[in-house]
């Protein structure tokens, strides 16, 4: 019994240490991938073959915040997997974003209404807005710093960033 005595705190202490062995606490690549309940986690985000994978931008037309309508596959794909995904808390910044023509005011301005538009095709689609923040950059965070017409399209844009 007196051994036993002895020998059990050092048992305990190695347990623990063990246990917390086991713990991830931190994920290394920043990559936050959604369990839907099965034991795998496959995360449409990430995966190549997926409907939304690379489809992170609306385009815009110079001075306009209509959404085009070549743009619904994408927007109808996000509001799937969002919807999808509601329970595990999946949920998206629109940040819209303009070409550097304009003052500052205007282009903020514009840049919200772009991610709003945004916002409202996906709350069309039955998205949660709890899900959805529309934010505006305007013009200060071009995709393409250049000044021509191929870059100024590239920067009228609304972006998907998952949270």
């Amino acid at each position: 019994m007196f051994k036993f005595v002895k020998i059990l705190p050092l048992a305990l202490l190695v347990l623990i240490v063990s246990a917390c062995s086991s713990v991830k606490l931190d994920d290394a690549n920043g990559v936050a991938t959604v369990n839907a309940g099965s034991s795998s986690t496959y995360d449409p985000i990430s995966d190549p073959k997926s409907s939304v994978y690379g489809k992170r931008s609306i385009y815009f037309e110079f001075d306009s915040y209509t959404v085009d309508p070549k743009y619904v596959s994408t927007i109808s794909a996000h509001a799937a997997y969002l919807k999808a995904f509601q329970k595990q808390r999946a949920s998206i910044i629109i940040q819209g974003n303009t070409d550097d023509r304009g003052t500052a005011e205007y282009n903020l301005a514009l840049g919200q209404k772009r991610s709003e538009a945004v916002k409202k095709a996906l709350l069309a689609q039955g998205v949660n807005e709890s899900q959805l923040e529309a934010v505006s950059f305007g013009k200060e965070k071009p995709a393409n710093p250049a000044q021509t017409e191929a870059a100024f399209k590239e920067n009228r844009r609304a972006d998907f960033v998952y949270q």
